[in-house]
């Protein structure tokens, strides 16, 4: 099975288990047929609604910094599947992906045949277990594995993790997970284990209060980054952020303030940041590795610049919490310019409150879908949020809706891409031959 086999091979998986039971017994059985690859590194365990990739990004790139072989699992991708695998700061190569794929495949097809095919596992556990069989295969000390949904039947709370870590939390899935931030809360809080140690970003009182109770039924000790570690002398560059990083009372001891240079744009990865730095503190990581990680660190799609003229902004802003996000940046990063914004949707989200929060910031909007089937039609969102913007054009197709901006779009004006990592991803892939090229008036 070569790259395009293995992916081919996963494509056919989605969707062919509809049917199948949210909950943890297909990756249970799954772990076992391969041999508990799971087990074979030191699991670093990330749950939460918002910052939970950038976090985990973050905490990979300072352990590879630091020496410390690392893997970092994460999900979705924007461009190609390798992304979701990074082993010490770089996708997996083809070739290793497949081979990890081969031997997922091989265990499904056993465990279908043994067990029945309501027991094949699904996609998301099939190439959750191909990181961790990719992590044992590269021989990596620790796995930064994010969750895929929620926490407590996610695929990924197979692991027996050395620390968990609960990035913000925020309406989100709530067909799934329940209706109120407390109900989410416990979900993700069902990554925690006994006697494992738990880092928890700032959060609502609410949160923070049901998060609280989990630790204590599960008996761990719980680390709160706002008493950990606090920021000061915060400034920034072109939308870069720089700060001092302050032990708190909560922080292990011994460390003195350090400078942080962030490599991730937006001031929200301040806070993310500061997370980061209480797991490696946690961890035991010294403070010139993290400076180096932070620094170095890169996660596409995320407030992502393409330069050009006009310019590109990438950002994958999928929820209120990120549209809150993209329109500060666009507020006090990007002023006195024409911004056109090309905005898509999956068809649970609210986009109409979306609207409300990003759109007065754009100029002119573009409104499209990706391929992606859970795309809400470019049509039935203008319906949804026509009363927000009164620039609004509708396009069938990402390379449609990019070929009009670009037409309209004067060399010094800005071109925003955002609303799903789907819409971003097929915008960043027309583009990556195109984006130098002048375009516009």
């Amino acid at each position: 099975m070569n790259y395009a086999a293995s992916v081919e091979y996963l494509l056919s998986l989605l969707g062919a288990f509809s049917n199948s039971r949210f909950g943890l017994h297909r990756m249970e059985l799954l772990v076992v047929e391969l041999g508990h690859p799971e087990r074979s590194f030191r699991p670093i365990h990330i749950a939460g609604t918002n910052g939970k990739g950038s976090t985990a990004a973050m905490i990979a790139a300072a352990l590879h910094a630091a020496g410390c072989p690392a893997g970092l699992n994460t999900s979705p991708h924007l461009m190609r599947f390798n992304e979701r695998i990074r082993i010490n700061n770089t996708d997996i190569e083809d070739d290793d992906f497949a081979a990890a794929i081969r031997e997922v495949r091989t265990a499904n097809e056993s465990i279908s045949a043994r067990e029945g095919r309501e027991m094949h596992p699904t996609f998301f556990e099939s190439i959750t277990a191909a990181a961790f069989c990719a992590f044992r295969r590269a021989g990596v000390e620790w796995g930064v594995v994010e969750v895929g949904l929620g926490g407590r039947l996610d695929a990924t709370n197979v692991l027996q993790p050395e620390l968990t870590v609960i990035t913000p939390i925020a309406l989100d899935h709530e067909r799934i997970l329940g209706d109120g931030v407390r109900s989410i809360a416990r979900e993700k809080a069902g990554i925690f284990k006994h006697d494992c140690r738990s880092v928890v970003a700032d959060q609502s009182r609410e949160v923070l209060d049901e998060i609280r109770g989990c630790a204590e039924e599960q008996g761990i000790q719980l680390i709160e980054s706002r008493q950990a570690w606090q920021s000061g002398n915060i400034s920034s560059d072109e939308g870069f952020y720089r700060f001092d990083a302050i032990p708190g009372p909560q922080a292990p001891g011994g460390r003195e303030p350090f400078p942080i240079e962030l490599g991730l744009a937006g001031e929200h990865q301040v806070a993310n940041a500061l997370t980061a730095i209480t797991s490696l503190d946690v961890l035991g990581v010294e403070s010139g590795a993290i400076r180096r990680g932070l620094a170095d660190v890169f996660w596409p799609g995320r407030l992502e610049r393409l330069p050009g003229k006009p310019e590109f902004l990438l950002d994958a802003a999928h929820n209120p919490a990120g549209a809150t996000v993209l329109a500060s940046f666009l507020r006090e990063h990007c002023t006195n310019r024409t911004i056109h914004l090309i905005y898509g949707s999956s068809r649970d989200k609210p986009v109409a409150q979306i609207a409300e929060l990003l759109f007065p910031y754009a100029d002119r909007i573009v409104l499209t879908a990706s391929r992606v089937n859970r795309s809400i039609s470019p049509d039935d969102l203008l319906k949804a949020v026509e009363q927000h913007h009164n620039d609004l054009t509708v396009k069938p197709s990402v390379e449609a809706a990019l070929e009009w901006v670009e037409r309209h779009a004067d060399r010094r004006d800005l071109i925003v891409v955002s609303g799903s990592i789907f819409l971003v991803g097929e915008a960043k892939a027309a583009l990556e031959q195109r984006v130098a090229e002048p375009v516009g008036q």
